[in-house]
């Protein structure tokens, strides 16, 4: 049974079918429109870097045939054909985009979808309509990326400029049309009258003959109809654009490798600023913050982290190249995606009309673009009686609507986690915001000794971001035996880990000549794959 997605989720192909040959179709129309509608093969920088990778009217294939357009069939206004195990290891993502050739906006386009299609069987489709869309005139759909597996993403992002601006936005550019040079006209020579032609007589008009219908695929597409010849080539040249410095992820569930000496401490569960070679426990290790890309000098940009588009250029006042250069780096990055850190203290979540709300620490939002309600969320009698007990208690407001907010909280670092039906165990101080659909409750952590008998903690599960504050820049840990933190210090640790209270609790903390003054140590214990993240700050 096929999976119905909605703009910003995410899943593994895995997860989706064991396949990996398979057969992408996309369904978009309008009256009086016509579309184009392409996919672009990405490097780990999210750049067209080879232009044979820009699968379109004009270049059907890709070289090794990893990536072919296959033309409309079965009900599908463009299909293509994507063999992951084919494609090379230069490209990270496949953007499939759609454009309208011509005028008009996307906001006319009735019901559409993209749809991933196995062994003829549907294992996926996002809908989308023009009422998601006001004046773009391209939309990237769906992504496939790279992210230790092949993933798939619902985007549904628009894009004002249409082909250019998508073109521009991956690093592209757009030839200039040449104009041709003008033809003297022949001299006429001599030639007798035409005869008139003879009236036409009645007769009724002739069917078209339509070609055979091609055979269905051999990797499983959905039943074949005739195909419609392809538009008219456009001239459109896609150069490489410079390249970035390549983000990783961090999948949560997975503790990163210590990095080398000399190299920047504290890489959690986001995107690592270069990859290196594999972790003991499968997972890249990188020199910059927690959650986040290496911070870049100061008045410069930052890369774009992995799994997120660079932001594409805004209209700025004509006011000289001082005061552009000096805001460029600054400029709002919008991605596409669910969740999109503008810089390491300022999270920007992006509401879709219909969609889960967000919900956030009261007093969290520092600024919305939109049509954005914000309403308190109650935790009822017993839930403000279980917070005051554990003191787990969140004040949160949800968010909802269509739009864009930005959350921040006295200039602490935040880090968005993905979670893909896995768990993970946060301290209620430490959390900002998380999508509405997570499931969450307070976990006790026994111990003798303790005053009221137990530590508690909150424990976050199924599908969706969850926001981490720290206070400074974090390190992650491998869960081993002899694996202890503070209990003022910890942040986060994976749900499967053992929790253990090892010390008892001082009042104060110089409550006797030479004591140490540290308060509550918890062991760590747990199988390979276990991680603990503790930031450089005591609560």
């Amino acid at each position: 049974m096929a999976r119905e997605f909605q703009r910003g989720h995410k899943a593994k192909i895995s997860d989706l079918t064991p396949g990996t040959d398979l057969y992408v179709g996309v369904q978009i129309a309008a009256p009086g429109l016509t579309f184009d509608i392409s996919c672009f093969g990405l490097d780990a920088n999210e750049q067209l870097s080879d232009d044979r990778y820009f699968i379109f009217f004009n270049q059907p294939k890709s070289p090794e045939e990893s990536i072919q357009q296959l033309g409309a069939q079965a009900g599908d206004t463009e299909s293509f054909r994507v063999t992951l195990d084919r494609i090379p290891a230069n490209i990270h993502k496949l953007s499939f985009t759609a454009t309208i050739d011509g005028d008009g906006q996307m906001s006319q386009v009735g019901p559409g979808y993209i749809r991933i299609v196995a062994g003829g069987e549907e294992v996926v489709r996002y809908p989308f309509t023009g009422s998601e869309f006001t004046t773009e005139r391209a939309v990237m759909l769906g992504d496939f990326y790279l992210k230790d597996v092949w993933r798939f993403a619902a985007i549904g992002q628009g894009f004002d400029g249409g082909l250019d601006a998508l073109l521009r936005n991956f690093g592209g550019e757009v030839a200039d049309d040449q104009p041709a040079a003008p033809t003297p006209p022949a001299a006429p020579g001599f030639t007798a009258p035409a005869q008139p032609a003879p009236a036409p007589s009645f007769g009724a008009p002739a069917a078209a003959q339509a070609p055979p219908p091609p055979p269905a695929p051999s990797f499983g597409a959905p039943p074949m109809s005739a195909p419609t010849p392809p538009p008219a080539p456009q001239p459109y040249a896609t150069p490489a654009a410079a390249p970035v410095a390549p983000p990783q992820a961090f999948a949560p569930g997975q503790p990163a490798q210590q990095p080398p000496q000399g190299q920047v401490p504290g890489q959690f569960p986001g995107q690592s600023a270069a990859p290196v070679a594999p972790s003991p426990y499968g997972q890249p290790a990188a020199p910059s913050p927690y959650g986040q890309p290496a911070a870049a000098p100061y008045g410069q940009p930052a890369p774009a982290p992995f799994g997120q588009h660079a932001a594409a250029p805004q209209a700025m006042p004509q006011s000289g190249p001082g005061l552009q250069a000096a805001l460029q780096p600054y400029r709002e990055t919008a991605t596409g995606l669910r969740w999109t850190p503008q810089n390491q203290n300022l999270m920007r979540v992006e509401l879709a009309l219909g969609g889960g709300g967000v919900l956030a620490r009261q007093g969290s939002m520092v600024m919305y673009q939109g049509k954005v309600d914000f309403s308190h969320k109650g935790a009822g009698f017993i839930g403000r009686k279980l917070g005051d007990a554990t003191g787990q208690e969140m004040q949160l407001m949800r968010c909802s609507g269509r739009g864009q907010v930005f959350l921040a909280e006295e200039a602490a670092h935040l880090h968005p986690i993905e979670l893909q039906g896995d768990g993970i165990c946060v301290s209620a101080e430490n959390v900002l915001a998380f999508d509405e659909d997570l499931q969450y409750e307070i976990r006790r952590i026994e111990g003798h000794g303790i005053p009221g008998g137990a530590l508690f903690t909150m424990h976050f599960s199924g599908t969706g971001t969850v926001v981490v504050k720290t206070q400074g820049i974090p390190v992650v840990l491998p869960v081993t035996p002899a694996t202890y933190a503070d209990s003022n210090a910890v942040v986060a640790w994976s749900s499967a880990a053992q929790v253990i209270i090892t010390s008892q609790v001082r009042l104060r903390r110089n409550a006797y000549p030479g004591h140490s003054g540290e308060t509550v140590n918890l062991q760590f214990r747990g199988a390979p794959g276990n991680f603990i993240v503790v930031q450089p700050y005591e609560v």
